[in-house]
């Protein structure tokens, strides 16, 4: 899998969007305690969940927020939150619908290269959780709507060792994605443990992309740093 360059673009696609996961995909899936997205063609969503006896799933595809209820699909273009609340359906904000109209100003190419993070993210923690003992206890790969991050958790607590290995599409910190790895408990010193904003590691999208192979590269270093953990 190849890392493609990032339009100017990424950075404001990459907030749009993540308004979207947060108050749309997120809200609309049910239980209403459950937030926690995953993977999906081209982008991200809800896993499939049940409402009055049909099963659903919200998702975003590029450009696109797509309903997929049974067999039934049915997408719009994003344009604007309460616009992409009412298409979802009233049913599944019991809270209200989002009242917010401006333009989301998504760019096609800069959602097509989000997508495609989902889509390395997942390959490369899969791959790196199939390389974890059983006993690290480790977790499916999910996206988190408050950072927007894809990340699973490995380690045993009480020795230390258990730490969060993700990859984000960037923040505040970050205008760029980047590999990480936050340890539970402080990590011992050195330069291995280089993050900004957060403790840990942190790999920039830059190397990963000028890797040969980038999903070797993630998994390399998330690996090398769960050794230094113990």
């Amino acid at each position: 899998m190849r890392l493609e360059p990032l339009p100017p673009s990424f950075a404001a696609t990459r907030g749009a969007l993540h308004r979207v996961a947060e108050e749309i995909v997120a809200a609309a899936r049910k239980p209403h305690n459950e937030i926690a997205l995953t993977h999906t063609p081209g982008g991200f969503g809800t896993p499939p969940f049940s409402l009055d006896g049909h099963s659903i799933q919200v998702r975003v595809d590029g450009v696109d927020l797509v309903v997929l209820e049974d067999e039934a699909e049915r997408r719009m273009r994003l344009t604007s939150l309460a616009e992409a609340a009412e298409f979802v359906g009233e049913e599944l904000f019991p809270a209200g619908l989002p009242e917010d109209r401006s333009s989301l100003d998504i760019d096609p190419a800069a959602a097509r290269r989000l997508g495609e993070l989902y889509a390395f993210g997942t390959e490369a923690l899969e791959s790196f959780r199939s390389r974890v003992d059983p006993a690290a206890d480790a977790t499916p790969a999910i996206v988190w709507p408050e950072h927007f991050d894809i990340a699973i958790e490995a380690g045993v607590e009480a020795d230390g060792r258990r730490a969060t290995y993700g990859i984000s599409p960037g923040d505040e910190e970050h205008s760029e994605p980047y590999a990480y790895v936050a340890p539970w408990t402080a990590p011992p010193s050195g330069p291995l443990w280089n993050a900004t904003g957060f403790t840990g590691a942190e790999l920039p999208y830059a190397e990963l992309a000028a890797a040969s192979d980038p999903v070797a590269e993630a998994v390399e270093f998330m690996a090398v740093r769960r050794s230094a953990l113990g």
